[in-house]
């Protein structure tokens, strides 16, 4: 299960505002607030509904291990941007001069 602390830095990583995360998460801002400074045990379908919203902006969880604490950081995107995309266009396009 990700930890409050996770869900404080995947949302700080995105840039994201604790509204915005409620939003996107369909939970109430004051349950992600909570949530966030510990001072609730949340309920299980609150923690999913956040972690997916995160998963889903590209974030992934990073469990503790032997050498390092629990983390998160961003996913490789499979499939290029269109802003990428586009970009390639344009470098591939022969100057007029």
């Amino acid at each position: 299960m990700v930890t409050p602390r996770q869900i404080r830095a995947a949302r700080a990583l995105l840039g994201w505002s604790q509204q915005e995360l409620a939003d996107r998460s369909i939970v109430s801002l004051n349950a992600v607030t909570r949530l966030e400074r510990s001072e609730v045990d949340p309920r299980m379908s609150t923690v999913t509904a956040l972690e997916r919203a995160l998963r889903k902006a590209g974030v992934e969880f990073l469990a503790e291990g032997a050498n390092w604490g629990e983390g998160v950081r961003l996913a490789k995107p499979s499939t290029p941007s269109p802003a990428s995309r586009t970009r390639r266009k344009r470098q591939a396009k022969p100057r007029k001069e």
